[in-house]
């Protein structure tokens, strides 16, 4: 059985081509640019030539397509896009016209064939098989699993910060273990725009899993063999955007934190996490710092630390001295690693042959 797993970051999309006849070490591993970033070199080169852009395609992370379209719009220039490409930058559409984007109908396209056509997307599996066959390997995945960081649409007035954490602490309340985080495409919340999103281009009778980045990463960690045997852990993933950290017993959160990466010094993030494990930490502060917030279940005694994610350098060198997981000696990986261990829990009917696999 084939698992196609992606792990759609800020700055990398990580990819695992999963075959459960062969160990993990052996499948098919890619660290590519992420598709925010894609977007944004196209920007910048159409902004180069002096061409208008239109945008097609689906609502995907912003990030850095956002600064490029912003400076496209600064040189006078001018971004023609549809509903669902402009919500990529902003569920707010009236705010993304006051940026001085112009709404199009997909009707309308054709009418603009003589600008930069740019279509935007999350997922590109064509492009992905295409790539993977100049190496003559077949992409036919059997299930695919996505992880995504979807802040959801907020209410009126209402910021999004604030909301992603405030339905994550819903999620939580109802289930508190990272299986919260974890989707099929028929239990995605209709405010998860990035995750319709994903649904529409998937689109087909492939089952999908999808989940938040984060919590993948989290989850992922424990298949590190020197993670695995600690039933009580801190488990940091320091993105190239978003800090996340949980403090787990077995599989329960006892409490998380998420706050923006670039905000965080050293000293700033160890004192976090102790206030994790001491409970005491002030969800306001992490809001006034530019952060989502924190949330306390009950207190974490003595957990094993235990960080991940492309900035982890940020702990290196840290007086909590933790330890630097790398699943399968692959840290990258480690979301999609997290991914299979979610296909297996929400597909049950394959989870023999995925966990037996992992244990090739």
């Amino acid at each position: 059985m084939q698992i196609l797993c992606l792990d759609i970051g800020s700055t990398t999309q990580d990819i695992l081509l999963f075959d459960t006849a062969q160990s993990v070490e052996n499948s098919i591993q890619l660290i590519l640019p992420s598709p925010t970033v894609l977007a944004a070199k196209r920007v910048e080169m159409a902004t180069a030539r002096g061409d208008n852009i239109v945008l097609t395609g689906d609502t995907m992370g912003g990030g850095a397509g956002t600064s490029a379209i912003r400076q496209h719009l600064e040189s006078g220039l001018k971004i023609y896009a549809t509903q669902n490409a402009a919500r990529s930058f902003s569920d707010d559409l009236e705010e993304v016209t006051s940026w001085g984007i112009q709404l199009i109908s997909t009707d309308e396209i054709t009418h603009y064939r003589n600008d930069t056509i740019i279509s935007l997307t999350d997922v590109d599996l064509e492009r992905l098989e295409k790539a993977l066959s100049s190496w003559n390997i077949t992409l036919r995945p059997d299930i695919v699993t996505v992880a995504v960081l979807d802040h959801g649409v907020a209410p009126p007035g209402e910021s999004e910060r604030l909301w992603r954490f405030r339905y994550l602490e819903r999620l939580l309340q109802a289930n508190d273990t990272l299986e919260a985080f974890m989707f099929s495409e028929t239990e995605v919340p209709r405010h998860f725009t990035r995750m319709q999103a994903v649904i529409r281009t998937i689109k087909g009778n492939t089952p999908l899993v999808i989940m938040d980045t984060g919590a993948a990463a989290v989850l992922g960690v424990s298949f590190d063999h020197v993670v695995a045997p600690h039933n009580n852990r801190l488990v940091v993933n320091l993105g190239n955007s978003h800090t996340l950290a949980f403090n787990l017993s077995g599989s329960r959160v006892l409490g998380f934190l998420e706050h923006h990466t670039s905000s965080l010094s050293q000293t700033r993030l160890e004192n976090l996490l102790l206030s994790i494990i001491a409970g005491d930490i002030k969800r306001q502060d992490i809001w006034e710092e530019g952060g989502h917030g924190s949330l306390i279940i009950e207190k974490g005694g003595n957990p094993f630390i235990t960080v991940t994610g492309p900035r982890r350098s940020l702990l290196t060198h840290s007086r909590l001295k933790p330890y630097l997981a790398a699943p399968f000696g692959s840290m990258m990986l480690t979301g999609c690693f997290g991914l299979l261990k979610a296909t297996s829990i929400k597909l049950p009917q394959w989870r023999d042959e995925i966990e037996k696999a992992l244990l090739r």
